[in-house]
């Protein structure tokens, strides 16, 4: 066994806090989404900077994890795709 543990999962718990966790997952979760959803639609980052607003560049820096946007930036780039951002439960494992 590694002194900081046998797998990803084991490391990230003793480096982040459960609330640090979560919200790495959940920015990865809606990213994910609105990469999905842009793909299937077979929109570019161009067209979708045509049909937002919200600059090619903004939206490449959201796709890769470079950057935290604006819940407004967020929600222009969703409303664009058809999509809209809902709150609900989080599951509890």
């Amino acid at each position: 066994m590694s002194p900081i543990g046998d797998n990803w999962e084991d490391v990230r718990k003793r480096l982040y806090t459960q609330e640090e966790i979560a919200e790495c997952d959940l920015k990865v979760a809606l990213i994910g989404e609105l990469i999905k959803a842009r793909q299937e639609q077979g929109i570019s980052q161009r067209r979708l900077e045509e049909l937002s607003g919200v600059k090619q560049p903004v939206i490449a820096r959201m796709e890769k994890g470079s950057t935290t946007p604006q819940i407004g930036t967020v929600i222009k780039v969703l409303a664009s795709l058809g999509k809209k951002l809902t709150i609900v439960p989080i599951e509890q494992k």
